[in-house]
């Protein structure tokens, strides 16, 4: 059965000593994602001959799925060492060791200019997924944040109140999503390493205030902030077919918070829509008296294709409490592997109870799970 995959994962594995794994599933891995044919955009726009090497698709391919920060550390560096070295590479050779050194710096937790740990500036992805809360100054983010996952957040009536990242768990049924409160965003006061903690998210929540005077004029502030460190806000998961590998589309939600001092909350919305010119689904909300927080989960879970497989070892029950979580169009295989490594390579078969077959129907490795699904595998 052929299964659409999706486009946030890797079928790949992070290169050891300096080997790329490129066999069978280098050309697939590729296409899911979307590659550029041979060539680059120099620094004048233009089309420039890169003669990109098999190595160096493979573990780009694989840096684009990858939301492990160290894995993506690893596939970066991957990168750097299989490009073809000519002038045609020369700009993005630059950009992958800028990368590079950023994302390196900012997994030690260095701050810029001293040579003391610091805060974690980008966070490992725990849970179905992870989720970016972003928007402009005081728009409520962290408030929303503290409501969502029952943390501590810092929350001032100042802006700027948000510093450093801050992750907690929302629950959604038997799931959790990691939502990651990040500084405001607006020209005035840069972050920098905000895009690398990005990159790792599977999709974010754009918060506004929706009673602000100049929440339009703060939305298109945070696009174009965003659009200039090759960041868009789409209204559904896709994948990538730009030609730029750090270029990053991310599935979005806008919520338009502090609902709770507007009396005709549709009207507001729809304006708030038409007017900021956002093609992104959004939802009223407040952070105060929980208005439309019970709509985001469920969003989550159905934009971002979560399935959650439970699993259970022959002639034992199957275990209920922690489901994996996985993606539409993932497979059996797939499963195995977040057992045990050593289990998927062993896997002879599985049976499946549930949507995708029926009951206890004997299955193979590239046979897809559907939500709600058991899976007994044998090795």
């Amino acid at each position: 059965m052929h299964c659409g995959r999706s486009s946030r994962r890797s079928a790949l594995r992070v290169p050891k000593n300096g080997n790329s794994e490129t066999a069978s599933n280098t050309r697939n891995a590729c296409r899911r994602v979307g590659l550029h044919e041979e060539q680059n955009r120099g620094k004048d726009g233009h089309i420039v001959p890169a003669n990109l090497s098999p190595d160096y698709k493979a573990a780009e391919a694989a840096f684009r799925t990858s939301r492990d920060p160290r894995e993506r550390l690893e596939w970066l560096r991957e990168m750097l060492r299989t490009i073809p070295k000519h002038k045609g590479t020369e700009h993005l050779q630059a950009d992958i060791k800028t990368r590079i050194k950023e994302l390196a710096e900012q997994l030690e937790g260095a701050r810029k200019g001293g040579g003391h740990g610091g805060p974690a500036l980008v966070i490992r992805p725990e849970g179905a997924a992870q989720i970016a809360l972003i928007g402009p100054p005081n728009s409520g983010k962290s408030a929303l944040h503290a409501r969502l996952t029952g943390s501590a957040a810092n929350v001032g009536p100042y802006p700027f109140t948000t510093q450093y990242p801050e992750a907690g768990m929302m629950p959604h049924e038997d799931v959790h999503f990691q939502l990651i409160d990040l500084p405001p965003i607006a020209p005035e006061h840069p972050v920098p390493w905000l895009v690398s903690t990005l990159q790792t998210a599977d999709a974010a929540l754009l918060v506004v205030d929706l009673g602000e005077p100049s929440c339009l004029e703060q939305l298109q502030a945070v696009q174009s902030v965003l659009g200039q460190q090759r960041v868009t806000l789409t209204g559904r998961q896709e994948a990538s077919a730009d030609e730029d590998p750090f270029a990053l589309r991310l599935p979005t939600l806008m919520l338009a918070n502090k609902a709770e001092g507007t009396a005709d909350l549709d009207a507001e919305l729809l304006a708030l829509r038409e007017l900021s010119g956002l093609r992104l689904p959004a939802f009223a909300v407040s952070a105060i008296t929980g208005h439309g927080l019970g709509h985001i989960g469920p969003w989550l879970f159905q934009n971002l294709g979560i399935v959650r497989v439970y699993t259970k070892a022959p002639g034992h029950p199957v275990d209920k409490h922690r489901p994996f979580t996985l993606r539409r169009g993932d497979t059996v295989g797939d499963v195995a592997r977040l057992v045990h490594q050593d289990l998927a390579r062993s896997l002879r078969y599985a049976r499946v109870w549930g949507q995708s077959g029926f009951e206890g129907q004997q299955v193979g490795h590239d046979h897809c799970v559907a939500d709600g699904d058991i899976v007994e595998l044998h090795a």
